[in-house]
């Protein structure tokens, strides 16, 4: 009877020790998810980049075309850069603040 009563005290602590880290987890997920979400649409967005460079060197688009999809382009990587930005960082994940 004594050893259940340890038991059960034991595994009470143990849940209540551990549960800040089970619901920090779940938060670290959404974050990873995000994160990775936003890391895709960024590296999309340099090909787009790129391949709008690509078209335009070989006579696909005008100057003038290029330009204005360039400066769209652009300015939409920087859109997203800045969320990048604005996303917590995880103490101890390998990336600096």
């Amino acid at each position: 009877m004594d050893y259940l009563i340890i038991l059960v005290v034991l595994a009470v602590v143990v849940l209540v020790v551990t549960g800040p880290l089970r619901s920090r987890t779940k938060d670290d997920a959404a974050e990873s998810a995000e994160r990775a979400e936003l890391e895709a649409a960024r590296d999309a967005k340099y090909r787009e980049i790129r391949d709008a460079e690509l078209d335009y060197r070989t006579g696909k688009l005008s100057e003038t075309d290029w330009r204005s999809l360039d400066r769209a382009l652009r300015a939409e990587a920087v859109g997203i850069l800045r969320r990048l930005d604005d996303l917590p960082t995880s103490e101890g994940d390998g990336r600096f603040p």
